[in-house]
């Protein structure tokens, strides 16, 4: 019988280790809970109307149908039985390993006020998207019948807590929509007028990336009417706003809005783990592992992406899509290598830098030694985020959809979706119907 490869995660991670498998002498079973692989940095353009959800994922089955060493299954994960090697599903099923692959990634971390998600939705998944795009478009729908001010302005507040690039670019996303798509839409009310506030905990937005480009990104956000907060922290968020603490100041701003792009927490597989194996996990419930990315003391299990701790020259390996596929192709190559009964060099990341954008024609770049922004910057992020989008197809989708928005200031997706109309999202009498997608 071939060695049995399990992969538990169709994500970046996931997907690009099953991948470097294809001519490897084993079978391999990719798990997820959904049947698509998804290209999340461009969840935050889903969410605010740019692109279809569609355009951004690809179904695991055609993705890998060529690979004929390699099946997917439909399920959830709930167990990892370390003493038989096997993987218990959410159905009963047991999937046998020899060797697992854990690249199940993260979700949104509240520090410890779980209940804020209702209120603030976090952006890791298509649903999430959706669910965003729904609520921004919804609070202009409402500010359009208001007929009391203080609920007009209260609509068209949206605050996005958390000032890292998934934050910088939805509150640059807005900025867009307010000042740009949608200014000849409405007829009473002036979309422009929005006010749009980024939370962040730093003294700076982006902050670990240089002081010149995070600059460079607040005078962007500027430009599309975005105000920035930082050294502020968040104490509370209600279904009319939230709480801000700067120094010994507590203000409140009411906003119907509030978008959550503060922090993440490890799937929890990271405490199946350590429950079972014993292996440590760290603040944010990453599972620490080996120099190969192997559990210290079960070698058969690899754990890649968001869900696994490294450090490298002193500074932890960051949950960006290039370290998931970096350690996914490693972890492939670990296996590949113990078949073989070869030594293979321990994992060492390759950092090829980071980008944002900040709305039309603008954008920072973080590239080595190369620290930039502008259109440049913005061409950069295009032509790279293209590269690693799986599907030819949906390369060409979206360079088409983009490239119509562009010449048109337009955002073909502005659908309101989900049955808004029967829950606490209805406009009242008088309104359409449900939309049920």
């Amino acid at each position: 019988m071939k060695h049995q490869v399990v992969i538990l995660g169709g994500g970046f991670g996931g997907l690009y280790a099953a991948q470097s498998l294809k001519n490897t002498d084993a079978d391999i079973t990719v798990i997820d809970r959904r049947n698509f692989h998804l290209f999340q940095p461009l969840l935050y353009q889903v969410a605010t109307g740019g692109l279809s959800p569609g355009e951004i994922a690809s179904p695991l089955r055609y993705v890998l149908n060529r690979q004929k060493n390699t099946k997917v299954i439909l399920g959830e994960a709930v167990d990892i039985r370390v003493a038989d090697r096997s993987v218990l599903l959410k159905d009963g099923a047991l999937v046998p390993y020899d060797t697992l692959i854990v690249a199940t990634g993260a979700t949104h971390h509240y520090f410890g006020h779980p209940e804020w998600a209702a209120f603030a939705p976090g952006l890791k998944t298509i649903e999430d998207a959706t669910e965003i795009r729904t609520r921004i478009l919804l609070a202009f729908e409402r500010a359009e019948k208001d007929t009391n001010p203080a609920d007009r302005r209260a609509n068209l507040t949206f605050v996005v807590v958390g000032g890292g690039p998934t934050g910088v670019e939805l509150a640059g996303a807005l900025g867009e929509i307010s000042r740009d798509t949608l200014r000849k839409d409405f007829r009473s009310i002036n979309p422009a007028e929005a006010n749009i506030f980024l939370i962040e905990g730093e003294s700076r937005v982006l902050p670990p990336w240089p002081p010149a480009l995070s600059k460079a990104a607040v005078n962007s956000l500027i430009r599309l009417g975005v105000q920035t907060r930082t050294n502020t922290r968040v104490t509370g968020i209600d279904g009319d706003g939230v709480i801000l603490q700067f120094g010994e100041t507590s203000t409140r701003i009411s906003a119907k809005t509030v978008l959550w792009a503060a922090g993440v927490q490890a799937s929890p597989l990271g405490t199946i783990l350590s429950r079972n194996t014993g292996v440590q996990l760290d603040r944010a419930g990453r599972v620490l592992v080996e120099p190969d990315l192997s559990l210290p003391g079960h070698p058969e299990i690899l754990v890649v992406g968001d869900l696994a701790s490294i450090t490298q020259d002193g500074k932890p390996v960051p949950g960006v899509a290039p370290a998931a596929i970096q350690q996914g192709r490693h972890a492939a190559a670990v296996v590949e290598a113990r078949l073989r009964n070869r030594k293979l060099k321990p994992f060492h990341y390759l950092d090829k830098g980071s980008l944002a954008t900040i709305g039309r024609n603008h954008a920072v770049a973080d590239i080595g030694p190369l620290h930039f922004s502008g259109k440049i910057a913005w061409l950069a992020w295009l032509f790279i985020h293209l590269l690693y989008i799986v599907e030819f197809e949906n390369r060409l989708l979206i360079v088409v959809q983009w490239a119509y928005d562009y010449f048109t200031h337009n955002r073909g997706a502005r659908l309101i979706t989900g049955d808004w109309a029967s829950s606490d999202e209805a406009l009242g009498p008088g309104s359409a119907g449900s939309n049920k997608t």
